[in-house]
């Protein structure tokens, strides 16, 4: 069917019960303080206009509906937006590399899902508002399954004049191209509820308390109960220091497990991670459910991060380093999580698990004096703030001893520990590199996914044989870092990544 012929489609009727009451939702406050403003004036308020506000905020709601509209032709997903001034957005469908699904709490009461298609170009994406979640599944697939498709029937003359249709509405996305290519899921991971221990530990959601506190201290003089808290903080200091100070952190250590675990299950509830149509499907959430699918050949490595309080129960996190995706190319792929859990899942992701257990090349003596210098050098400095704040300030003498012993003995945690999680190795397939101050990092990307190679000397590493060594690539951070490694390892690693590259630094 050419492009001419293809019906173009629009958005499920259902959003006229989404999108109204969002834009009145959106509305409300400053309708609301508006209109009590001019009531408070010498006029009076015309509350009269209230129906016209509300009818204005649905009208706006409508529009998305009115003016919305998407196709699926041979070659292209096309959608056309807009009512004067008119948008026009295509994505061929050889070049779809991500379909992500995502739902709010009030879209699944009514069914409906929002669809946001990736091209790998840039980080914009086509974004599909509010259609049936049928629908929704029935695109993402035949969107994930083209590609497949087409590859099988170049590799097969046989199927090589079949052609694969845009899927009709409401009905399953495959053809029959896609009925030979499409291999069932295979689940690589899904949530285990015992992992909950390990959410007190992922300090993920420490800006959540750390905003409420700050809105409670701004606001807190203005609350109905500010009266009865001020009442009950006086009674309870009628106690022992002590025993408020216990209180005190008894009370903050339960509020920090209540959030950390309500965060957990809203953001990872139902958590599915599969492997489907050539790309991985991570599906979660809570109220607003997220389907996420990035296409495998786009995934160059992975990333295991164990932060220090979750290191020390043993959990880890994983990630995805991908092109083309978004997000910075960073997808988590698991929430916190035992290790071993993630070395298994890394090692499915990555079809090795050699990386994810490689034992790492430490990066010797002069790495760790370098460590334990910078660290020490900069409480040094800290101290010597200290002092002459001294000539400024009446500060009791204890104050630059307590700073300095407390500073050097967290420098020197701190020096030794960023020392030992330096380290770098790599297999056949792989580059694996070891970094972090306080979280410890793996990161695993693969020797095709690497472009280029930077090699740095700073005057202090040059006089240590030290060097930064950086792999560039289009995946996550677009760089992989091996920090203070000796300049004659940095020349063999890259060498051997990429067979070559350094040969003349080598002869």
């Amino acid at each position: 069917m050419s492009a001419a012929e293809t019906p173009w489609l629009r958005l499920s009727p259902r959003n006229l019960l989404i999108d109204p009451v969002k834009v009145l939702g959106q509305f409300a406050f400053p309708a609301v303080v508006t209109l009590v403003g001019i009531s408070q004036g010498d006029g009076g308020m015309p509350w009269w206009a209230l129906p016209f506000v509300v009818a204005g905020a649905v009208v706006v709601g409508v529009l998305p509906w009115l003016t919305t509209f998407y196709r699926t032709t041979d070659t292209q997903f096309q959608i056309r937006t807009g009512l004067l001034n008119k948008k026009m957005k295509t994505a061929p469908l050889d070049r779809v590399r991500s379909v992500d699904l995502e739902a709010s709490l009030l879209q699944r009461l009514v069914g409906l899902s929002k669809v946001q298609i990736g091209t790998g170009v840039d980080d914009d994406r086509i974004t599909l508002n509010s259609v049936s979640r049928a629908d929704a599944d029935s695109l993402r697939a035949f969107l994930l399954a083209r590609r497949a498709a087409a590859v099988a029937a170049s590799a097969t003359p046989a199927t090589s004049g079949m052609e694969m249709r845009p899927p009709p509405v409401g009905e399953p996305a495959v053809g029959q191209a896609a009925d030979r290519t499409v291999e069932a899921p295979r689940v690589l991971a899904q949530i285990d509820w015992s992992w909950l221990r390990f959410a007190p530990f992922s300090l993920a959601r420490l800006v959540v308390l750390a905003a409420a506190v700050g809105a409670l201290s701004q606001f807190g003089d203005e609350l109905p109960v500010a009266d009865v808290a001020e009442s009950a903080w006086s009674w309870v200091r009628q106690f022992a220091l002590a025993v408020v100070i216990a209180g005190l952190i008894i009370g903050g250590l339960t509020s920090w497990v209540m959030i950390a675990v309500s965060g957990y299950v809203v953001q990872w509830w139902d958590m599915r991670l599969t492997r489907e149509a050539g790309s991985l499907h991570l599906t979660a959430g809570l109220f607003t459910t997220r389907s996420i699918s990035v296409e495998e050949q786009r995934v160059r490595g992975v990333e295991m991060k164990e932060p220090v309080l979750l290191r020390l129960v043993g959990g880890a996190e994983l990630s995805t380093l991908a092109t083309g995706v978004g997000s910075g190319g960073v997808t988590a792929v698991l929430p916190p999580c035992p290790q071993a859990v993630a070395r298994s899942v890394g090692a499915d992701v990555l079809g090795s698990s050699t990386a994810m257990s490689l034992q790492l090349t430490r990066h010797g003596p002069a790495a760790r004096r370098r460590s334990w210098t910078k660290n020490l050098l900069s409480t040094g400095i800290v101290l010597a703030g200290t002092l002459l704040l001294m000539i400024w300030v009446d500060l009791p003498w204890w104050m630059p001893a307590l700073v300095a012993v407390l500073g050097f003995c967290l420098s020197a945690v701190v020096a030794e520990v960023s020392y030992r999680h330096l380290g770098h190795g790599t297999t056949d397939e792989h580059l694996v590199m070891g970094s972090g101050e306080v979280a410890r990092v793996r990161t695993v990307l693969e020797h095709d996914g690497i472009i280029g190679w930077v090699l740095h000397q700073s005057w202090f590493q040059r006089r240590l044989q030290l060097a930064t060594l950086v792999a560039t690539t289009a995946a996550g951070a677009e760089r992989v870092v091996a920090r203070d490694i000796p300049l004659s390892a940095a020349i063999r690693l890259a060498d051997r990544c990429t067979p070559g590259v350094l040969s003349h630094w080598l002869a």
